[in-house]
């Protein structure tokens, strides 16, 4: 919000004029009301490995993070250049491979990876998508640089805090939006909508497209993200059992008969999805989806097999990944990122622990990573002790002097750091990015980690308009 010498940056000017003439305890009155407004919505997610597993709020924050105009079109350029290479990447990886065959990527990386799915080489989804829905996650090291923190390119989560958090704000600050100009996030679900819609199977034709979202249950920690989706698409919400095969299509139950789906946006795993193909012990999924799936009977969003690129060492090859495919340079860059699967980086990692930080390859929510700056001597000998067993399980990166925004604390305005989230919807038709997205806060003073789940929160994120 301020430069080292104390003066107002301009992304945050017209917040900076109105905050000054707000009384003192305002926005905290205001965040006690934002609280109870949650805590009666239902904003919540449960928290895996926690003794009681107990249901939570998402700590809020009231001050926006703020982005200008022109930062954001640097950035939207860089991350459709990034989605655009993504797409092509999970292609080529289920067909010819020649990013393998040219020497690119090791082949050792997908033999006897998981997340690379046997069962869709050959196959191409409708419309060439694979990749429907995309979360970049961004940090900010310097006034304007931006680099890739990781994808999210299977299920990411978040977009309904993004779009709460946004209506929170207009209902507690409305005059604060006729002051300053902010770019509209509201219509998200329905420009959803219209991008799946827009990726029918061969067999749906001649009809209204019809849409559902395929959750695990009441019991999954983003349950309320996918109730509220498909509420504010108007699709249907179905679980697995609501759920069977008729005349070669997946078909839901209804009060009006079974009714066949033409694309599922399905927020289940690969391996619950479907349990004749995958895990056979899954009540999560559809037995036969993956055979109608290849018959052009459904769509599924995102694609099966998309998980490969999460992959953090997949991660650590994308500034290659994304010459490839485009034959440009990347806008935005990599963290620098040492392989552990490689005997000279894994040497250097375990030189160096106390100065990284430490993430599994298929790791996600902040759960088994190391942040070196703030582990005990106990905790990085016994982390060294994990990386020397399975090398090839672990990525390390930098500890990056992260970009900091204002909260509001005890103590008035102090900075944490944080994170940025943008969501981005593919269809045959285009590359629609959301002005912002979710930007996630760690609380903890000098805290690098913002996931919820590991106590971090959330803000509104403004792009500002021109």
């Amino acid at each position: 919000m301020f430069t080292a010498d104390g003066a107002v940056r301009p992304a945050y000017r017209g917040y900076n004029e109105w905050y000054a003439q707000q009384p003192a305890d305002l926005l905290r009155r205001k965040g006690t009301e934002a609280e109870a407004f949650f805590r009666r919505t239902g904003i919540t997610f449960n928290v895996y490995g926690s003794e009681d597993a107990e249901e939570r709020l998402i700590p809020f924050d009231m001050v926006p993070r703020i982005i200008t105009a022109h930062q954001w079109r640097r950035l939207s350029r860089g991350i459709e250049q990034r989605v655009r290479a993504l797409n092509a990447f999970l292609h080529d990886l289920y067909h010819r491979q020649e990013i393998v065959r040219s020497g690119r990527l090791p082949a050792r990386l997908l033999e006897k990876n998981p997340a690379f799915l046997p069962q869709m080489v050959g196959f191409t989804p409708p419309g060439g998508v694979y990749t429907h829905i995309v979360g970049i996650d961004l940090v900010r090291t310097g006034e304007d640089e931006f680099m890739v923190l990781e994808d999210n390119a299977r299920t990411p989560s978040g977009v309904s805090y993004m779009l709460e958090n946004r209506e929170t704000m207009m209902a507690m600050f409305p005059e604060l939006f006729t002051r300053v100009r902010v770019r509209e996030v509201s219509d998200y679900p329905r420009r959803l909508a219209r991008s799946l819609a827009a990726c029918l199977p061969p067999a749906a034709k001649g009809h209204q497209p019809v849409v559902a979202v395929l959750t695990p249950g009441i019991y999954n920690s983003a349950y309320f993200e996918h109730a509220f989706l498909a509420d504010q698409m108007g699709a249907e919400l179905v679980e697995g059992s609501d759920l069977r095969i008729e005349n070669g299509r997946i078909a839901m139950r209804t009060t009006q008969g079974y009714q066949p789906i033409d694309v599922l946006y399905r927020r289940v795993d690969d391996d619950y999805l479907d349990p004749l193909t995958f895990n056979p012990e899954s009540q999560l999924g559809v037995s036969g989806i993956m055979d109608v799936y290849r018959a052009g009977g459904i769509t599924i969003a995102n694609a099966p097999g998309t998980g490969i690129a999460d992959d953090k060492a997949i991660y650590s090859f994308m500034p290659e990944i994304v010459e490839f495919y485009t034959g440009e340079k990347p806008i935005l860059q990599n963290v620098p990122t040492w392989r552990c699967s490689e005997p000279d980086a894994l040497k250097y990692v375990l030189e160096h622990l106390s100065e990284l930080v430490v993430k599994e390859v298929h790791g996600s929510g902040g759960y088994g990573m190391l942040i070196g700056p703030t582990s005990s001597k106990k905790e990085i000998a016994a982390f060294a002790a994990k990386l020397a067993a399975r090398p090839h399980n672990y990525i390390a990166q930098p500890t990056l002097s992260l970009s900091t925004v204002p909260i509001l604390s005890r103590a008035g305005l102090t900075p944490r750091h944080v994170d940025l989230r943008p969501f981005v919807l593919v269809s045959p038709a285009g590359i629609d990015i959301t002005p912002g997205g979710l930007t996630r806060v760690a609380l903890k003073k000098g805290s690098l980690v913002v996931n919820s789940s590991q106590g971090g929160g959330t803000k509104d994120s403004w792009v500002l308009d021109d």
